[in-house]
């Protein structure tokens, strides 16, 4: 029989469709079995050796990276490049939207962020949904929210009718945003977890580049965003319209990819989570597959379906791994990152750059974040996550700060603000500067801790609350920048280089490295 102790029986919790333990056993001479037991196993027998169930079984399956498994990661963070491109294609259209629609600061500044307020909505639902009716099923809900809020958006006849789609369109993109980690975290095997996980960060920046860089091309195609291009349509209108086809081909990869195991055994399907275990982590001894399944279920304990409630603790209500995802999430947007792909090419247009050097600079930016990205996904699996964040504070405190003194040094006001020219140069190389701190570092990072971090019995409901909180600090920076660029560009950036010095103190003194754990260890 197995040991009573927690760390030494493999064991399924009680949950609905689980009718039985799963006791595994190692003889002395090196053979194993598995059983269905009615109880939990007992106390050990001479000559057995009690197996932990938090993975030694599981490891000696040899847990595998398939091509497999990368495909369907690919295939699960295309949600990830339509929350890139829709969050960012707004970009070239925030000039000749405000014209077109003789729109003032504070209302650009909402019609751009609006979007934010339905990913917060987005966020909040998809770990219920992800609970209830599968993961893949909710990344189906996400790709259609999308198509059809690229679509709306592109045929608007006034303000009200954009912030609408965008809404849509935002809350699509916060489904997405919560169940491509989870679902990547759930089917990648722990040794390429994080490079797995890093797929997520990869995709949005690369969703970031593809609507930067046809923002570019409409725009230069037509003579100017707000000139007509085809079918009598704007070139800022075929912006949002070209959002449809990605969204279209996110919903037709999500219709292949298995749902996670963790959801199959957590609704009594385990010959279902058993086959996928096998397909996706090449898993074929039969003891290590049973001892995956105990493992995955005795972690799940008997409330399966996570509740609010579950969050709650004694650090100032929620328990204290939610309030490091909370904060993690509030940080990664209150650098400031966001205002450099929303506003990016208002931004450098304001300083005496032309609509079509604006355009450029905004897509090199994109181009420094994609390739940066790559470097962080070879880096998060080899150095650790609590490094990159430490090092992109850092960087980031530093480079915020720069550019903020660049400001400063601006002659003129509101659309004839000059820089001087060689302080220009600097600026550009420190925003730049600022995106590879944030790209190695904050950007993939805290999407892979937020999709590992979190203990299985409450990981969607926690990455919901984490992610909603995201949103919600995206919309404060997003809508607030335009107020705050009036009172001061320099006064902007010194704000997020603070919270950028904030963020490292938090990195240091409240964040633990998660690096190899497999997701059953995760406590809360």
């Amino acid at each position: 029989m197995c040991s009573s102790h927690p760390r030494g029986r493999a064991a399924l919790g009680r949950h609905p469709g689980l009718s039985a333990a799963t006791c595994i056993r190692i003889q002395g001479d090196g053979t194993a079995s598995a059983r269905q037991e009615s109880e939990p196993c007992g106390g050990t027998s001479h000559g057995e050796i009690a197996m932990s169930a938090t993975g030694s079984v599981g490891e000696m399956g040899g847990q595998r990276a398939t091509a497999r498994v990368v495909l369907i990661a690919a295939a699960a963070a295309l949600g990830g490049f339509l929350f890139g491109m829709d969050t960012a294609v707004i970009n070239g259209a925030v000039d000749a939207v405000r014209a077109g629609f003789g729109l003032g600061a504070g209302e650009i500044g909402f019609a751009v962020s609006c979007a934010l307020l339905g990913s917060a909505l987005g966020a909040w639902y998809a770990g219920p949904l992800a609970d209830r009716y599968g993961r893949v099923r909710t990344m189906q809900v996400a790709a259609v929210l999308l198509a059809v809020s690229a679509l709306g958006s592109g045929l608007v006849h006034g303000v009200w009718d954009l912030v609408l789609w965008r809404l849509i369109g935002g809350t699509g993109v916060g489904v997405a945003s919560v169940i491509a980690p989870a679902y990547i975290a759930e089917v990648s095997p722990a040794a390429i977890r994080g490079r797995l996980g890093s797929m997520q960060q990869l995709a949005i920046v690369l969703g970031i580049f593809a609507a930067l860089l046809s923002d570019a091309w409409l725009a230069g195609a037509a003579g100017g965003a707000e000139h007509k291009l085809w079918l009598g349509l704007e070139a800022w209108r075929w912006m949002f319209l070209a959002a449809v086809v990605p969204a279209l081909v996110y919903g037709t990869l999500v219709l292949g990819v298995p749902e996670s195991p963790r959801y199959l055994v957590a609704r009594g399907r385990l010959d279902e989570a058993k086959a996928v275990l096998r397909q996706v982590l090449g898993m074929d001894d039969d003891l290590a597959l049973e001892a995956k399944l105990a493992d995955i279920g005795h972690s799940l304990r008997i409330e399966y379906r996570p509740r609010l409630a579950d969050l709650r603790g004694k650090s100032a209500g929620l328990l204290p791994v939610v309030w490091v995802g909370i904060a993690l999430s509030v940080f990664q947007q209150f650098v400031g990152i966001n205002v450099i792909f929303y506003y990016s090419s208002t931004l450098w247009h304001s300083v005496g750059f032309s609509e079509a050097d604006a355009f450029s600079i905004t897509v090199v930016t994109s181009i420094v974040n994609v390739l940066i990205t790559l470097v962080a996904i070879a880096l998060v699996d080899r150095i650790g996550r609590k490094p990159l964040l430490v090092i992109g504070s850092a960087g980031m405190t530093v480079t915020l700060a720069l550019m903020a003194w660049c400001f400063s040094q601006a002659t003129g006001s509101g659309a004839a603000l000059v820089l001087p020219h060689g302080v220009g140069i600097v600026a550009l190389v420190a925003a730049n500067a600022y995106v590879v701190c944030f790209g190695v570092s904050w950007g993939p990072v805290v999407w892979v801790l937020l999709g590992e971090m979190f203990p299985n019995s409450i990981r969607a409901i926690a990455l919901a609350v984490a992610a909603a909180a995201q949103w919600l600090a995206n919309f404060a920076i997003t809508s607030s920048f335009p107020a705050l660029s009036e009172l001061g560009l320099s006064f902007a950036y010194g704000l997020y280089a603070a919270f950028a010095l904030l963020s490292l103190v938090f990195v240091l003194t409240a964040v633990r490295e998660t690096r190899g754990m497999e997701l059953e260890e995760m406590r809360g």
